[in-house]
């Protein structure tokens, strides 16, 4: 015996029409020969062909890929220390102050973190006469501030889960931790 379709399947339809529709449109709008929006002036890619010669846009795409890179390094580095740090040192003074400027990111707004490093790089080349300005160096340390607590919190998850004897057998074969 079929039941008819059920309300929560309806639902979940209109929230994805809801949410993807806007993007399908997009998507085709952007092909739009016209210059107006509204009106549909036939299938063009000219867009996307002046798209590629603005080398100002091009450029900041290459920087932004440039930070992310080095962003990810740094933060996939700080963030293993400090989740390695928080699972397998069992007791050192601070541990709770670590813990707590570690995960801090997480649960601030991402706009008072961002001021607070704004104001702290200002005072800082204020005082000691660094950064000079502020760039890509304050930038790529902002956003490793961001991303570090976001890998500290999912690789200690994964060494809370990691069997130990797996250790205990490297240090048996003449391995560290």
């Amino acid at each position: 015996m079929k039941q008819g379709v059920r309300f929560s399947t309806i639902m979940l339809w209109v929230g994805l029409i809801f949410i993807y529709a806007p993007m399908v449109i997009l998507v085709i709008y952007s092909f739009n020969a016209s210059r107006l929006v509204t009106v549909w002036g036939g299938w063009s890619v000219s867009w996307y062909v002046s798209l590629l010669d603005n080398t100002q846009l091009i450029s900041a795409v290459f920087r932004s890929l440039e930070i992310a890179i080095y962003t990810a390094v740094s933060a996939v580095v700080l963030g293993t220390m400090a989740a390695f740090v928080l699972t397998r040192v069992s007791r050192f003074k601070g541990r709770t102050l670590f813990g707590g400027l570690v995960t801090a990111p997480l649960v601030m707004p991402e706009v008072i973190t961002g001021l607070s490093l704004l104001l702290l790089f200002v005072a800082m080349a204020q005082a000691i006469g660094w950064p000079a300005e502020r760039g890509v160096t304050t930038i790529w340390i902002a956003h490793t501030t961001f991303c570090t607590s976001y890998v500290a919190v999912v690789v200690s998850a994964r060494l809370r889960e990691l069997d130990l004897s797996i250790e205990e057998a490297a240090m048996d074969l003449g391995r560290g931790r």
